[in-house]
């Protein structure tokens, strides 16, 4: 799959893969929707890119006007290619990368809140769910303002799925990606909407 900037100041910029079959990068069409839906929401925003992989998303968010934008990955080849990537759309001033585990950072208080959570852990092994849950019991992560979206493979969704403040409130599917959007809330009903596909 080639990579790209699909809008903003570094539109059409070829971004680099990282090596091997570790990451799963978001189409083309997926990432145009998803900020498409995101909008003007974007702009001056704060972006935490978890499980960030080549960093796609969160630069995507930095082109299109965002603030700031965290990167963590634990994989090293991938903190290589974000940085490369960084650099060459020239958003590097506007961003940070971590070398660390996702759960690690969310075991920690934010030093700001976020106005998105983009989660697009490693396929099939339920660590968007655990994302979640850590998320969802992490207090000092939950604001009002904050969205989380999370990217998997519509094979890996379970509608039965509860976090105890994280309320599912949209969800799109593009072919072999879903996604999911969620809102802390101070409590979750049990009932969940279906939304149309």
């Amino acid at each position: 799959m080639s990579l790209r900037v699909i809008g903003g100041s570094a539109k059409r910029m070829k971004l680099k893969p990282v090596p091997g079959r570790g990451t799963r990068p978001i189409s083309d069409r997926a990432k145009e929707a998803l900020f498409n839906i995101l909008a003007e929401d974007i702009r001056s925003a704060r972006f935490l890119d978890l499980f960030a992989g080549t960093g796609s998303v969160g630069i995507e968010a930095l082109s299109r006007g965002a603030a700031h934008a965290l990167f963590i990955e634990l994989n090293r080849s991938a903190i290589a290619v974000i940085r490369a990537n960084l650099r060459h759309t020239r958003l590097i001033d506007r961003a940070a990368v971590r070398q660390r585990s996702a759960f690690d950072v969310l075991a920690q208080p934010p030093s700001q809140p976020f106005d998105f959570i983009y989660v697009a852990p490693p396929q099939y092994r339920e660590m968007w769910k655990a994302t979640l849950a850590a998320l969802s019991t992490a207090a000092a992560w939950h604001h009002p303002q904050t969205t989380v979206i999370v990217q998997i493979d519509p094979q890996e969704y379970e509608p039965q799925a509860r976090f105890a403040h994280l309320s599912e409130y949209d969800r799109r599917k593009y072919g072999r990606t879903l996604l999911l959007f969620y809102q802390f809330v101070d409590f979750v009903d049990d009932f969940v909407d279906d939304f149309a596909d």
